[in-house]
């Protein structure tokens, strides 16, 4: 039995997901299809286009067997931490034999080299960075510039490292392989070649065009969709618009937002996952002085606090997460349990396997695990489920607004 795992968002699920899918499990030959998948809020701190029961559906539909959700504190984390939550949960299960990913790259000898680097973090390298951060440049910048003084100084000349370490699928790619290496994991990383269009490109290309022009196009011209999404997913979609479940932005929270940072003091936002360096007071004077969110985050934004930080600060905000919170879900082994979203007849099969090695709890009732005697998987469901509540209220027909959805809505069947 091969099982294949994927880490996903499908934010909406589109022609290139659906590629990626095929050219995986052709090239494990995989029997079965796991993927986790990020829920209601997602990496950059934005909430999903539509909930993650739907996207679950279409994950389905498109040939996954078993979706099971990564829960939000790692959903919209930093790329470290996204990666590690979802490694950790697909290694914890004990059933995955490969994680396939796509990148502009897909070279893994390469991702494991720099890997390799950022586990081990030799003096030179963290000398380096230590002065780039020293200078107010960004994490992500200073050790761009760490990794090629290091690379360079040991003679390991990699091809086009600027571009290589800059994609946003490339820096994923390496992070799984971190995660992998850090938790001695037995998962075998592949990668796939993303084709056409890049990942951040805003223009619809082709039938395989970027999430984020996707989403783009559904606020201007929902008439190209049918030239980029499956079919079914499509129809998805639209169900969800058509019943005022979508699409979801971050602005559809603006007066929440403001009102809440407004309402804060400079101590409670210190409080917030990544907020350093008095950027609280940056946040505070930004909400003071703002009319509109998008105000807010170019007021708070720097070229060391990126807008994709700042989202991420500011949904944290939303749902409750504190940054103790995170740290402490991190030093005691990352996620608490695997809660399944949805599953097929295969994924049925595969849950049954699952059950008799899993390392983690596996929920598939939220209700029977709401007062659990372990403090921090409760914990992580108390935020999982305000998250959940906070995001309903973005939809646009109040008939679905209601709270509580984390412990009414099953689980996604596919018959």
């Amino acid at each position: 039995m091969r099982v294949l795992g994927l880490i996903v968002e499908y934010n909406p699920f589109h022609n290139g997901h659906l590629y990626h899918l095929e050219q995986a499990k052709s090239l494990c030959n995989a029997d079965f299809v796991l993927c986790v998948m990020s829920g209601n809020f997602i990496q950059r701190g934005e909430p999903a286009i539509v909930n993650k029961w739907a996207r679950t559906k279409m994950a389905l539909q498109c040939g996954v067997d078993l979706v099971i959700e990564l829960p939000v504190p790692y959903a919209m984390s930093s790329a470290e931490f996204f990666a590690y939550g979802a490694v950790k949960i697909l290694s914890d299960i004990g059933v995955v034999d490969y994680l396939c990913f796509g990148s502009e790259a897909a070279d893994i000898d390469t991702f494991n080299i720099i890997a390799e680097i950022l586990v081990n973090e030799p003096e030179s390298y963290k000398k380096v960075l230590k002065q780039e951060l020293s200078k107010g440049k960004s994490f992500p910048s200073s050790r761009e510039i760490a990794l090629k003084s290091y690379l360079t100084k040991k003679g390991n000349n990699i091809t086009d490292f600027d571009t290589l370490i800059g994609s946003s699928n490339n820096i994923l790619g390496i992070e799984y392989l971190k995660a992998i290496k850090r938790l001695k994991s037995r998962i075998t990383p592949l990668s796939i070649k993303r084709i056409n269009n890049s990942y951040n490109s805003k223009e619809i290309t082709g039938s395989i065009s970027s999430a984020t022009s996707i989403r783009k196009y559904i606020q201007t011209d929902n008439n190209q969709l049918h030239m980029v999404l499956p079919p079914n997913c499509l129809n998805i979609l639209e169900d969800e618009f058509n019943t005022g479940r979508g699409p979801v932005y971050l602005n559809n929270y603006e007066l929440s937002i403001l009102s809440s940072i407004r309402k804060m003091t400079r101590e409670e936002l210190k409080q917030l996952p990544y907020v350093s360096e008095g950027m609280e007071n940056r946040i505070k004077d930004a909400a003071q002085a703002s009319g509109t969110l998008d105000e807010l985050i170019e007021k708070i934004s720097t070229k060391r606090y990126t807008r994709t930080r700042v989202q991420r600060i500011l949904t944290s905000l939303m749902t409750g997460l504190t940054s103790v919170e995170l740290d402490t879900f991190n030093k005691f082994s990352g996620p608490q349990y695997a809660r399944v979203l949805g599953l097929n007849h295969k994924g049925r099969q595969l849950l049954s396997n699952i059950n008799k090695i899993t390392r983690l709890p596996i929920i598939t009732k939220t209700a029977n695990f709401s007062k659990s005697c372990n403090p921090l998987l409760r914990r992580m469901l108390e935020i999982e489920s305000y998250s959940t509540d906070l995001y309903v209220l973005g939809y646009q027909n109040p008939l679905y607004r209601k709270a509580g959805q984390e412990f009414t809505q099953n689980v996604i069947v596919l018959k």
